[in-house]
């Protein structure tokens, strides 16, 4: 149940699948507001607040993987894809360019729905006072899902977060593809293995240029990766 009530932006240019959508995410306690094609969409979401947006792929004016790639460089609001692309090389596009989730049509509204509360969860059901993580160079707060190095804040989406924070935990365990998937994704992810890649080459084309180079997740051949840093220990207390 959610605790207060969450906003969706549904950027989708036909009316049917807008009027459905939009019902059954009213039905489930969210206001929601809707954009018919990718430019307009992108203002709405870059000048609101919304807890997630729903977006089609194939929108006039700005198609879905521009629309993100510009939304990416300005917030970290969580996205699912709505699309009749099933190709796997589609899905891998869509986590390129920072998508949390990602459902083809035809689909589900319900589906939808329990989707978008599950991302939300991840982002809204940590428990409190987890404390900071702190390597040489990165520091990882689960409490506020913010990870910054020396130099900047790193924008991250839900899932580049998830995983991060899965393998810091863990310094030098190895965690192979399917591990990865069950615990960041869920047991019902029907995906291909594929995706953990893309998330680490997009963790480390975004972290590694502010720190020096060094490479916090590594690749262990046949196996999957580790986060290859100790724990700094600052004999701090985390407020």
């Amino acid at each position: 149940m959610m605790s207060m009530k969450q906003s969706v932006l549904i950027v989708e240019d036909d009316p049917d699948i807008v009027t459905v959508v939009r019902t059954y995410f009213e039905a489930a306690g969210f206001s929601v507001a809707t954009a018919e094609d990718g430019s307009f969409g992108l203002s709405t979401a870059l000048n609101a607040s919304f807890s997630l947006i729903v977006l089609d792929w194939m929108l006039p004016g700005l198609d879905g993987p521009a629309f993100m790639k510009r939304l990416r460089v300005r917030c970290a609001t969580p996205v699912i894809m709505l699309t009749a692309k099933a190709e796997e090389q589609d899905r891998l596009t869509g986590f390129s360019v920072g998508v949390d989730d990602y459902v083809v049509k035809p689909f589900s509204p319900k589906e939808l729905v329990a989707r978008a509360k599950a991302v939300l969860a991840r982002t809204s059901d940590e428990p409190p006072g987890e404390r900071v993580l702190r390597f040489d160079g990165l520091r990882i707060d689960p409490a506020t899902r913010n990870a910054r190095t020396a130099e900047r804040v790193i924008d991250l989406t839900t899932r580049e977060f998830d995983l991060l924070l899965l393998l810091a935990r863990h310094p030098h365990r190895v965690f192979s593809r399917d591990e990865l998937l069950e615990r960041v994704w869920g047991g019902d992810y029907g995906g291909a293995d594929r995706v953990v890649d893309v998330h680490v080459s997009n963790l480390r084309a975004k972290i590694e240029p502010h720190t020096r180079g060094q490479a916090f997740i590594q690749t262990v051949r046949g196996a999957g990766y580790r986060f290859a840093a100790d724990e700094i220990d600052t004999g701090e207390a985390d407020e």
